[in-house]
């Protein structure tokens, strides 16, 4: 009960929100290891899920391949990294961007090979070549399988960027890793709580994204 109303008084504390070391700072931090991440990820994922989807070969060694990422600890690949390239971005972005990419490719490939085959034969008989059939008809329906599987990459993201902290970095994972050396658990608890409460709203906001956009496209998919 002690550590809960100590953590409410950390939280009060104008200190601990502004300046390089407030919760604002920190959080536009993890934002952006998290949004980079994703974006270099995605250009990976989605760029060869299309291109496996639609050769339907290929798929399963790729896949498989960058699962091997995710068999390796996140801190492990950070380390790995830093030995090589020094304490830098580097070494997180690759941790993250390994992390990012087998649900998005996945769940990208599934979608563009499992398409209805009725209304992309349909498509071609109206005289749309394969790459316009693919653009205008495959990747519309595949597109909530993706959406799915960047929403997954998302929160595993905003997971998983507190080892950045590990490598002497910024972001969220400081309230953990600072409140642990210092013995001060208040800090580690709120520093818990905006990451679990970042990775809600994100997922509230995709969710909510995801239902607009997909009642106004997928009517005229259909």
């Amino acid at each position: 009960m002690t550590v809960i109303i100590d953590t409410w008084h950390w939280f009060l504390q104008g200190a601990h929100w502004s300046g390089d070391l407030g919760i604002w700072q920190r959080l536009g931090q993890h934002l952006y290891y998290v949004l980079v991440s994703l974006i270099i990820a995605a250009l990976i994922a989605q760029t060869l899920g299309i291109l496996f989807g639609y050769l339907q070969r290929g798929a399963f060694l790729a896949i498989n391949l960058f699962n091997i990422g995710q068999a390796f600890p996140s801190l492990g690949i950070i380390l790995l990294c830093i030995m090589l390239f020094g304490f830098n971005d580097v070494p997180v972005f690759i941790a993250l961007v390994a992390l990012a990419i087998p649900p998005m490719l996945t769940n990208t490939f599934v979608g563009i090979s499992q398409a209805d085959r009725t209304l992309h034969d349909a498509a071609k008989a109206m005289g749309m070549t394969p790459l316009q059939a693919l653009l205008k008809v495959r990747i519309p329906l595949a597109m909530p399988l993706i959406f799915a599987g960047v929403r997954t990459s998302l929160l595993q993201l905003i997971a998983t960027a507190v080892v950045a902290a590990y490598a002497g970095l910024d972001g969220l994972g400081r309230f953990l890793i600072d409140g642990l050396g210092q013995r001060d658990f208040p800090q580690v608890i709120a520093g818990s709580l905006v990451v679990s409460l970042l990775a809600v709203g994100c997922e509230l906001l995709m969710s909510l994204i995801a239902r607009r956009w997909f009642a106004l496209t997928l009517p005229a998919a259909r």
